[in-house]
């Protein structure tokens, strides 16, 4: 990492949470209807804290806000809640549908933007667009509506009509480590005066009630301006303000309004917004308690604008306004220095934007993540166990997370999820290595893997099964870590190395129950793309060998495989690790075309494609010939090695020529391991020339896989031959390009046809590395049969370009991933302009972004492909 800036010299000495990453948005945008929270009979983890009970209830296990900040254990939070003096409630948190109301899964139903972040979050920028009408919460549940039919979205209502909103603009500025520095801007965009009440919030998670080794700490007002706060945790913090009244109550839940029984104490979690809304009585009058606000009010003029401006320090300061202005001043440039350094200038000017947006939305979907498996089931000391008649996660025990983790979107999943965190490294190490190392080795820790070696999958079920990605995201920061500085950081890698032994060999005992190096691995977070499900077949079928399954697996081989040979250089005990996964590598590869007594292949040498075998009661086997994502996948097994490491490392070289000697069956399964190309690399590949040839036929045609927008997850060739399986039951597969309309897996069942932008960004990735080793002499039509002659390099540029279109304007100027804003506000507007969201994937056919709206973690990977696009013209 550069250490020419001063953020990147504040990041290199804040790879603990001990210097200037100590606080930072790490604040989740919903803790209502999570698992953690979930104390009902039977699981209903939705319905036992809602939206409308989140204001009333004390979480046990985290916190929630608006744009917020807190440090990084979650003792002390602060964050903005608005009022437009007609909603009954405050605007403290964002409002979406839960699973069982929406019909697409759940949704978030409000206008949000992560604007810009720097990795220590010494400055941070937050949008949020606040309606001058009452918020239309009852007009946004779409229960009627069919899965035929779209979402009902917050632009769909009348409540941003004639411009009739606020943008609240949120920032925080960082004056020292303990010197926090926040600014809400309101803007009437409106045309006509309108009311606005900002209460910027500050309490302490409820972390006393719970733990009877800690004392309620307490917030307490000093002046009309300062309030004091008292912890044993974290000792003593000053807020400042400037007017506004002073609001006190505790973070105690409302058992009368949620439970009928009577409150523990007098001023409850909701007697600010009682007090503010309903003008009751419910503050504390002594001004003090564990929860605070300072409330003003103000009417602005059409175009007006107005900041509220908060200091909250450590230390007492004298005089907190006289440098403020100076210090956001400074950050801000700072944080721009910081990205011109990291986002080169030759990249076009509108795709710098789309990268430090993309880079930022990561950066802001942090969050402090607390879940003691153990304590939610039994209880801690003192505390009465709940009965439970769903105990789920029964047998993770042992998990016990209390870190600031890289969430998929902080919102609809604000929890972490294994595969998804390792495609958000690929991003994160692009401006912040020092986390994503951090983060990988967090996952492999005694107190999140299980003690068996399987890595926890995400709360709703830590046991799914997420496909083997954690070992290329580790080499992936690894080279590009090494490639920035120079060396490589061999302790992270072996440290690495070691936990994912444990985990490889979880996949061997577990997922290859019959030892022939064939897998099962469930759905593998590719969900309706399948027949049916498949982590509960059909009666009849006893097994079935899953080609993207095994495919991972040899993904996984060869990674390990990478990393022994790169350790090997200076631990000579590392070539024989090297030598045992190139051989599981061939083994693999091996039964890939060898199963059972017939020899059936996972590869149809008629279709020149993989697809999964499936193996009835009756002894009959058979293909599954279902052309998507599950026979692309083996493109990923595909690792170029240079001859120089292979003549450094003698043992290793013996063991390889054995290899090839005794079982020239398994070498002749891949591309030729004895023979070097021109520059000196070898070939380690499960798609030999013609395999990938024949292959790349299918990827690369626009009536297939090729979309205008990138890669589909299902060949439109089943737009017009839907696959159809009779075995007890008719199943049958269509392409759709969009959301899935099939309830196979419930509400957030979406992967039947769209683009998804991590295995695009895989595939890119495998064609680069094929690249290395074929050169320019390989060619192939791009598109197919269309006479254009590219290499392999080019072809991944074209699909790049195809991905980056997803954030261009279109011919009629919107957005393409926008195609669905008909009044092209996020075009025209000159407020909505260049206000990015980042989907969790996209419509095989338009382009339109579907699913989570502000999922940056894997989409955030379109800043690396605009990135690797100048680098590879």
């Amino acid at each position: 990492m550069s250490k020419k800036t001063q953020e990147a010299e504040r990041l290199a000495v804040s790879d603990t949470y001990k210097h200037w990453k100590k606080w930072g948005p790490y604040l989740a945008e919903r803790q209502w209807g999570t698992v953690r929270e979930d104390y009902s009979e039977h699981g209903n983890a939705w319905d036992f804290i809602n939206h409308d009970n989140a204001r009333s209830n004390a979480y046990r296990w985290g916190e929630e806000g608006i744009g917020g900040f807190c440090d990084s254990r979650e003792i002390l939070c602060l964050a903005p809640a608005f009022w437009n003096g007609k909603d009954p409630i405050l605007k403290e948190r964002l409002f979406g549908l839960t699973n069982n109301q929406g019909n697409h899964g759940e949704d978030v139903k409000e206008l949000y933007f992560h604007q810009v972040s720097s990795p220590t979050h010494s400055y941070c920028k937050y949008l949020y667009k606040y309606p001058h009408n009452e918020f239309p919460y009852d007009e946004l549940v779409n229960t009627q509506r069919s899965r035929e039919e779209t979402e009902y979205e917050l632009l769909d209502t009348d409540a941003f009509k004639d411009n009739a909103y606020f943008d609240c603009f949120i920032e925080y500025a960082k004056a020292d480590v303990d010197d926090i520095l926040m600014k809400v801007t309101i803007v009437n965009r409106g045309d006509k005066p309108a009311e606005i009440h900002v209460l910027p919030h500050l309490w302490y998670r409820n972390f006393w009630k719970h733990n009877k080794r800690f004392t309620r700490p307490s917030i307490y007002s000093v002046t009309d301006d300062c309030v004091e706060t008292k912890s044993g945790r974290n000792g003593r913090y000053f807020l400042y303000h400037e007017n506004g009244e002073q609001l006190f109550c505790d973070n105690e839940t409302n058992n009368k309004r949620i439970y009928n029984v009577p409150n523990e104490v007098d001023y409850v979690k909701d007697g600010i917004n009682d007090y503010v809304v309903n003008s009751k009585p419910t503050v504390n009058p002594e001004k003090t308690g564990s929860r605070m606000a300072v409330w003003q009010k103000f009417t602005l003029k059409a175009g007006e604008e107005k900041s509220v401006r908060i200091r909250l320090s450590k230390k007492p300061v004298a005089e907190p306004w006289i440098d403020f202005n100076d210090l956001f001043d400074k950050r801000i440039e700072e944080c721009e220095a910081f990205y011109s350094d990291i986002i080169k200038k030759d990249i076009p000017e509108t795709h710098q934007h789309i990268a430090k947006r993309a880079f930022s939305g990561l950066l802001w979907t942090k969050q402090f993540y607390y879940y003691d498996v153990f304590k939610w089931l039994f209880g801690g000391p003192g505390e009465k166990p709940s009965y439970r008649a769903d105990s789920r996660n029964f047998n993770w025990q042992h998990l016990t997370n209390r870190h600031v983790i890289s969430m998929p979107d902080k919102w609809e999943y604000p929890w972490y999820a294994a595969w998804d965190l390792a495609f958000h490294m690929a991003s994160f190490v692009e401006i912040d290595p020092y986390f994503a190392k951090e983060q990988l080795l967090l996952v492999l820790q005694e107190n999140y893997m299980h003690p068996n070696g399987q890595i926890p999958a995400y709360e709703w079920n830590f046991s799914d099964v997420n496909p083997p990605v954690h070992s290329w995201a580790v080499w992936n920061v690894y080279e590009k870590d090494k490639n920035k500085n120079g060396v490589g950081d061999t302790d992270f890698l072996e440290k690495s190395f070691q936990k994912l032994l444990v985990n490889f060999t979880w996949w061997v005992n577990q997922k290859d129950k019959n030892g022939t190096d064939l897998f099962e691995g469930g759905f593998l977070g590719l969900d309706n793309i399948g027949v049916f499900d498949r982590n509960q077949m059909p009666e009849g079928i006893t097994r079935m060998q899953q080609a993207d399954a095994t495919s991972w697996m040899a993904m996984f081989t060869l990674n390990l495989l990478r990393m022994s040979l790169e350790l090997a250089k200076t631990n000579s005990n590392y070539e024989d690790f090297a030598a045992k996964f190139l051989r599981h590598f061939l083994n693999i590869a091996w039964a890939m075309h060898h199963i059972g007594q017939k020899d059936i292949s996972l590869w149809d040498n008629d279709d020149s494609f993989y697809y999964d075998v499936v193996e009835m009661s009756s002894g009959i086997t058979d293909r599954m010939k279902v052309r998507s994502l599950v026979g692309i996948i083996p493109m990923f097994a595909v690792e170029v090695i240079n001859k120089e490491l292979f003549d450094s490392l003698r043992r290793f070289k013996v063991k390889v020529a054995e290899i090839v000697r005794t079982r020239p069956d398994l070498a002749s399964l891949i591309s030729n391991i004895e023979k070097a190309n021109e520059d000196g690399n070898y070939l380690f590949s499960i798609m030999r020339g013609y395999r990938l040839e024949h292959l790349l036929k299918r990827l690369l045609d626009e009536e297939e896989f090729l979309s205008d927008y990138g890669i589909r997850s299902l060949s439109k060739y089943h737009q017009k031959h839907p696959f159809v399986f009779e075995y007890h039951g008719h199943h049958e597969i269509h392409y759709e390009p969009g959301e899935s309309q099939s309830n196979m897996f419930g509400g957030n069942s979406n992967w039947r046809g769209p683009i998804w932008m991590p295995i695009n960004y895989m595939i890119i990735q495998s064609l680069r590395k094929y690249y290395t080793f074929y050169g320019d002499k390989y060619v192939y039509e791009f598109p197919t049969g269309s006479g254009n002659k590219l290499n392999l390099n080019e072809i991944a540029n074209e699909i790049t370009k195809r991905l980056v279109k997803l954030f261009e304007p279109n011919t009629d100027g919107k957005y393409q991933y926008h195609t669905d804003d008909e009044n092209h506000l996020f075009t025209k507007d000159e407020h909505f302009k260049d206000q990015h969201l980042f989907y969790e994937f996209f419509d095989g056919d338009t382009g339109r972004g579907l699913g989570a709206s502000h999922q940056t973690g894997w989409t955030a990977l379109i800043a690396n492909l605009i990135m690797d696009l100048e680098e590879n013209k």
